[in-house]
């Protein structure tokens, strides 16, 4: 019995620490690129330094190769030409290319520790067979020689976009795949997500020097190629080679564009992180001038509510499709009004703390990725407003639009569940509005769930504990959960992994005899919820109900100000509850649940009662 009680503990801790122990891979990549803008073409030389921080044995590898989805016939070409609502960059657009026009990635040689490797190119995955396998806690060295080229742009990435930004170098080189406690994910390149393993880049680019580059981290040799880096580009009188060194560490991805026509500005943040900002100078871009002093506010706001910025360089830089964010920098294009561009760059900023910091798996959690993002970027657009920076009025319900976009996904008939790997949604608007919209919800009503002063310590708390780490849906719950000391798996279970909506009603409001009244709800969706009620009296005051759901296992008491008076749980199986009130019914002017609009219900017609 002692030998069978002492295995069984064994046996305990050993879950235990299974369940609390976290790892994560490490690269460190060395560049050397040689890029001919005649051919559009560039040879590249990759090593790159793996450290398998991971209990598993590792006998192969995955890289992706990004710029073998810009050819006919590529998954993303028949994924864009096959969905029923096609993203309008790319439609039929890869079909079309030609041959200097296509992107690819060639694997010339790749070695591990000094002995040649066995590797596959399947599309935009190159699968990689290893002669000696890499042991939990060791490192391993690839040395590769590549051969690139640049495509048209089409999506987010390639040579001359529809401003004429001569390269917007993202997704551009061989990449290792992440492998963690789910294993390896090598997916295929279809112009949705993206997982990178964290390390340093240490990259050279030789370039014609009538380009100047921006790009992710600091450049390090601004004196020796004659630049200065500054806002005055020096014209060199004969077109020569010239080489850029950046280096960048913490991150998990590097981006670059390159342009012989771009004005190239300074400021500082008042966080006192150093921005740059690079585009083309022209009528079209005007409103790039007032873009400094909007986004050193933006920082400053940022930084003291999300986390700190945890680098000290962040680069604007006009380029790409749209919009895209990658470590220390973003791809915009630049020919847009000041609140467009104001837009697009708060929200890319904003990826630099869920996604370049708080890296989840975009694939797996897009809406933890662009949903947080949209949150953020909702709130910091309000407070630019408030300081009179860009146009429009303080909204008191900056979310209204969000909530309203989620019920037309209800309301649709194509919802599906935020667990859905990003490029396997059915259509892109469920993606779209599940990632953006729903994710956004999600943290909005978590503030409704826990309340405010709860989730904003909480959101704080996600950022300093899962920073430069793979936080996951679990991860980010259990953050708040402990911050709020609320049961919250329940939240999970139905926002996230299913597609039940939230519906309540006021079904009635009736007399209990001379002093009190009775509030009857209704719950008609199927996804519970704990319920706020206000009542308002005809003298003009306000009398604030929680109804926790029995599940939650607390409650909310006070929140911004606010006091509740807390009401006898609701539990979950339960389609009724009375709502006991020690007022008289003549004594009360209105009933309404949530005034906050906080509770994403898709029917609110049936949310208030008035005194007939």
């Amino acid at each position: 019995m002692k030998i069978y009680f002492t295995l069984l503990l064994i046996s305990f801790l050993n879950i235990l620490q299974a369940q609390t122990d976290y790892w994560q891979q490490e690269v460190a990549y060395t560049m050397e690129i040689d890029f001919d803008v005649e051919s559009h073409q560039f040879d590249g030389e990759q090593t790159l330094v793996y450290t398998n921080h991971s209990p598993d044995t590792l006998h192969k590898v995955f890289y992706h190769l990004f710029y073998n989805a810009f050819q006919p016939g590529s998954m993303m070409d028949v994924r864009s030409r096959t969905i029923a609502d096609p993203d309008s960059r790319v439609m039929d657009r890869i079909e079309a290319l030609k041959e200097n026009e296509i992107g690819y990635q060639h694997i010339l040689s790749l070695d591990q520790d000094g002995r040649p490797t066995n590797y596959i190119v399947d599309g935009t995955v190159l699968e990689v067979r290893l002669p000696q396998p890499i042991l939990p806690g060791k490192q391993s060295v690839f040395k590769m020689k590549f051969k690139a080229q640049v495509p048209l742009q089409v999506r987010r990435t390639g040579r001359d976009n529809k401003e004429g930004i001569s390269y917007s170098m993202s997704q551009w080189y061989p990449k290792l795949a992440e492998y963690d406690e789910e294993g390896w994910h090598p997916d295929e390149y279809i112009a949705r997500e993206f997982h990178g393993v964290w390390g340093s880049f240490d990259v050279s680019i030789t370039i014609d020097s009538d380009y100047i580059i921006g790009g992710t981290g600091h450049l390090q040799n601004a004196n020796k190629i004659g630049y200065g880096y500054s806002s005055k580009k020096v014209k060199h009188k004969k077109r020569r080679p010239l080489t850029w060194r950046f280096k960048a560490d913490k991150v998990h991805d590097f981006v670059w564009a390159a342009d012989p026509d771009y004005e190239h500005i300074t400021h500082t943040a008042y966080d006192g992180t150093e921005m740059h900002f690079l585009y083309q100078k022209s009528n079209a871009t005007k409103e790039w001038e007032k873009l400094p002093a909007i986004m050193a506010e933006a920082f400053g706001f940022v930084s003291e509510n999300f986390g700190k910025y945890p680098y000290d360089i962040y680069s604007f830089i006009q380029g790409g499709d749209g919009g895209m964010e990658y470590p220390m920098a973003t791809l915009i294009t630049g020919e847009r009004s000041l609140g467009s561009l104001v837009g697009v760059s708060v929200h890319e900023l904003m990826h630099s703390w869920y996604q370049m910091v708080l890296a989840s798996n975009e694939g797996k959690y897009a809406w933890m990725d662009e949903g947080f993002t949209s949150f953020a970027s909702t709130l910091v657009m309000n407070h630019l407003r408030s300081k009179k920076l860009i146009g429009g009025t303080v909204q008191e319900f900056p979310f209204k639009s969000s909530y309203d976009n989620y019920r037309r996904l209800v309301n649709s008939g194509v919802e599906e569940p935020l667990t859905t790997h990003a490029d396997h949604f059915n259509v892109n608007f469920a993606y779209s509005i599940a990632s953006y919209v729903k994710g956004a919800i999600y943290l909005h009503q978590m503030e409704y769930i826990i309340g405010k002063e709860n989730f904003d310590a909480g959101l704080l708390r996600y950022f300093n504990t899962w920073k430069f780490k793979h936080p996951n849906a679990d991860r980010v719950t259990r953050v708040f959960e402990k911050q709020s000391d609320f049961i919250l798996d329940w939240y999970q279970e139905y926002w996230v992994n299913g597609t039940k909506s939230i519906d309540y009603g006021i079904d009635s409001v009736s007399a209990k005899g001379s002093q009190q009244s009775v509030v009857y709800l209704k719950r008609y969706g199927l996804m519970p919820m704990p319920i706020d009620i206000y009542v308002t009296l005809k003298n003009g005051r306000e009398i604030a109900y929680t109804i926790p759901l029995r599940m939650m296992r607390n409650h909310k008491v006070e929140e911004m100000g606010v006091k509740y008076t807390v009401a006898e749980d609701w539990s979950w199986v339960n389609p009724s509850y009375e709502l006991n009130l020690d007022i008289p019914l003549d004594q009360i002017e209105k009933v309404e649940i949530d005034k906050t609009q906080r509770l994403a219900d898709i029917s609110v017609d049936n949310n208030q009662w008035t005194q007939p």
